[in-house]
């Protein structure tokens, strides 16, 4: 099997890439992981490439494709091999061909993997990646079991930063203008084929087994006619201009595809329908319990706030009482204090007289 998975960023091809080396035991050859592995290990290619990165400039197809040739003369190459990320535009492809026919290794086949628009952007923005050992979620489509955490090894979840509004814009717009050609390449080899991205991951991938299964052992060869190969150049122009044509709306989809998708769960519970019950895929059940979630925390929250500022309101209110009955107290006590001494005073006055008259009384009773 010696075949180039096609698409555009968000498309799947990484993850079918690596179920296919699980159950075809051929390697997945990415470009980008065999820069970084050269680089690491300071081989003559890699040390190369290092110089480019460093000078700030790309690192040349010459190097990449001398890499991808080292990479096919390993052992486990044998039966055959996945391009993944490579070649992105005509040019790549062309001196792909010369290298792999010197080999002979031609390819089999170019296959696409064709995903909606809108899926593409959802499926970028709700990527997020573990830290740890690399596996792949996404929040709409594939989420994990343990929110935020890894279901393999328990790594955190990230976001990546290049899985934003403007870099998916610019890797979009690269796809359009270089890669989506590259159809019409293969096309005119009879190479192309193309299969339907737009399901869940195990049925794209039984599709693209089927199409696999059924490759020529010897590659198809291209009809050897100076019309064909003029009316197919044709093809490719007129692809690459109404490509061009298309990108001055382009950008406007992806911002408002963008802008629903950071649309909030909580606004999204308070529009979804009361009166009918609809059949919902599981982003939307996913959604909705993150917001009936933020909602009973919310409503704690305040509850809490509410029962915090009564208990607050009472313990002020209780204080200042009994400041008052303290004042008045303090305020009441020289008037008591006066009363008593002058009763006191009474007393002791009134003595006298009350005495006398006791004598005079026992005076009268000897009589």
């Amino acid at each position: 099997m010696r075949i180039v998975l096609v698409g555009a960023p968000g498309s799947g091809k990484g993850t079918q890439a690596k179920m296919l080396v699980e159950k075809y035991g051929v390697p997945q050859i990415s470009t980008g992981d065999l820069l970084r592995e050269a680089v690491a290990t300071k081989t003559p290619l890699g040390l190369q490439a290092k110089a480019a990165m460093d000078a700030g400039q790309l690192v040349s197809d010459q190097i990449v494709l001398s890499m991808i040739e080292e990479r096919l003369q390993q052992p486990d190459a044998k039966n055959g091999f996945i391009l993944d990320g490579f070649p992105r535009n005509i040019p790549q492809a062309e001196a792909l061909d010369s290298m792999l026919n010197r080999l002979q290794q031609p390819l089999q086949g170019a296959i696409l993997i064709d995903v909606d628009f809108d899926l593409l952007i959802q499926r970028i923005t709700g990527r997020r990646t573990c830290h740890s050992c690399g596996a792949v979620y996404n929040i709409y489509t594939s989420p994990s079991k343990l929110e935020d955490h890894c279901d393999q090894c328990g790594g955190n979840l990230h976001h990546r930063a290049d899985d934003n509004e403007e870099t998916i814009s610019n890797r979009l717009r690269v796809y359009e203008m270089q890669t989506a050609p590259l159809i019409a390449y293969y096309t005119n080899q009879n190479k192309q084929y193309t299969l339907d991205g737009n399901g869940e991951i195990e049925e794209i991938f039984e599709g693209l087994c089927k199409i696999i299964d059924a490759l020529p052992l010897s590659p198809p060869q291209k009809e050897d006619t100076g019309t064909a190969i003029s009316m197919e150049e044709s093809k490719i122009k007129t692809t690459i201009m109404e490509n061009h044509q298309e990108l001055t709306t382009f950008d406007d989809k992806i911002k408002e595809k963008a802008k629903e998708t950071e649309v909030t769960s909580e606004k999204k519970a308070k529009e979804a329908p009361k009166t009918s019950v609809k059949r919902t895929s599981t982003s939307t059940k996913r959604k909705k319990k993150e917001a009936t979630t933020m909602a009973a925390k919310k409503k704690a929250t305040a509850k809490k706030k509410a029962t915090k500022k009564k208990a607050t309101k009472k313990k002020v209110a209780t204080k200042k009482k009994a400041t008052k009955k303290k004042a008045a107290k303090k305020k009441a006590a020289p008037k008591k204090k006066k009363a008593a001494k002058k009763k006191k005073a009474a007393k002791k006055k009134a003595a006298p007289k009350k005495k006398k008259a006791a004598k005079k009384k026992a005076a009268k009773k000897r009589r």
